[in-house]
Protein backbone atom coordinates (compact mmCIF):
# COMPACT_ATOMS: atom_id res chain seq x y z
CA UNK A 1 0.00 0.00 0.00
CA UNK A 2 1.35 3.32 -0.88
CA UNK A 3 0.95 6.44 0.64
CA UNK A 4 -1.08 7.56 -2.25
CA UNK A 5 -3.67 5.06 -1.85
CA UNK A 6 -7.20 6.35 -0.11
CA UNK A 7 -7.55 4.43 3.28
CA UNK A 8 -10.51 1.71 3.13
CA UNK A 9 -13.37 2.99 4.53
CA UNK A 10 -14.26 2.06 8.06
CA UNK A 11 -16.92 0.35 9.25
CA UNK A 12 -19.75 2.57 11.44
CA UNK A 13 -19.42 1.94 15.11
CA UNK A 14 -22.46 0.43 16.74
CA UNK A 15 -22.75 3.18 18.88
CA UNK A 16 -22.19 5.63 16.14
CA UNK A 17 -24.97 3.61 14.32
CA UNK A 18 -27.12 4.18 17.53
CA UNK A 19 -26.80 7.42 17.90
CA UNK A 20 -27.61 7.86 14.29
CA UNK A 21 -31.13 6.06 14.65
CA UNK A 22 -31.76 8.17 17.39
CA UNK A 23 -31.12 11.59 15.70
CA UNK A 24 -32.82 10.28 12.94
CA UNK A 25 -36.02 8.82 14.72
CA UNK A 26 -35.78 12.46 16.32
CA UNK A 27 -35.71 14.69 13.43
CA UNK A 28 -38.77 12.28 11.48
CA UNK A 29 -40.69 12.97 14.93
CA UNK A 30 -40.15 16.71 15.07
CA UNK A 31 -40.61 17.02 11.13
CA UNK A 32 -44.47 15.41 11.93
CA UNK A 33 -44.79 17.60 14.42
CA UNK A 34 -44.20 20.94 12.42
CA UNK A 35 -46.37 19.48 9.55
CA UNK A 36 -49.19 18.23 11.98
CA UNK A 37 -48.98 21.92 13.44
CA UNK A 38 -49.54 24.37 10.40
CA UNK A 39 -52.37 26.89 9.68
CA UNK A 40 -55.66 25.52 9.16
CA UNK A 41 -56.02 22.94 11.63
CA UNK A 42 -57.95 24.18 14.44
CA UNK A 43 -56.98 23.86 18.03
CA UNK A 44 -60.23 22.48 19.03
CA UNK A 45 -60.16 19.61 16.17
CA UNK A 46 -58.30 16.21 16.26
CA UNK A 47 -56.21 17.24 14.11
CA UNK A 48 -54.87 15.90 10.91
CA UNK A 49 -52.29 13.35 10.22
CA UNK A 50 -48.72 14.03 9.02
CA UNK A 51 -47.88 12.15 5.54
CA UNK A 52 -44.52 12.96 5.90
CA UNK A 53 -43.29 9.23 5.85
CA UNK A 54 -39.35 10.27 4.61
CA UNK A 55 -36.94 12.61 5.60
CA UNK A 56 -33.59 13.28 4.67
CA UNK A 57 -31.28 12.44 7.38
CA UNK A 58 -29.39 14.18 10.01
CA UNK A 59 -26.36 15.03 8.39
CA UNK A 60 -23.92 14.94 11.01
CA UNK A 61 -23.04 11.19 10.11
CA UNK A 62 -21.65 10.19 7.28
CA UNK A 63 -22.99 8.46 4.03
CA UNK A 64 -21.96 4.66 5.22
CA UNK A 65 -23.48 4.90 8.57
CA UNK A 66 -26.61 5.73 6.43
CA UNK A 67 -25.71 3.09 4.21
CA UNK A 68 -24.96 0.04 7.07
CA UNK A 69 -28.58 0.82 8.84
CA UNK A 70 -30.30 0.27 5.26
CA UNK A 71 -28.10 -2.66 5.17
CA UNK A 72 -29.65 -3.66 8.39
CA UNK A 73 -32.87 -3.71 7.70
CA UNK A 74 -33.36 -0.65 9.80
CA UNK A 75 -33.69 2.08 7.45
CA UNK A 76 -34.83 1.89 3.72
CA UNK A 77 -34.08 4.30 0.63
CA UNK A 78 -36.78 6.45 -0.46
CA UNK A 79 -35.11 8.30 -3.63
CA UNK A 80 -33.57 11.53 -3.63
CA UNK A 81 -31.36 10.84 -0.81
CA UNK A 82 -34.61 10.66 1.74
CA UNK A 83 -34.91 7.46 4.38
CA UNK A 84 -37.73 6.21 5.78
CA UNK A 85 -38.39 3.87 8.81
CA UNK A 86 -38.71 0.21 8.13
CA UNK A 87 -41.65 -1.49 9.42
CA UNK A 88 -41.56 -3.71 12.15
Amino acid sequence: MSPSDPLPPMEPRPQELKAAMKAFRKRLKLTRLDDQSRLGVGPMSSGRESGIVAITPPNQFSQAVWDELVRQGKLKTSGDGLYELSQP
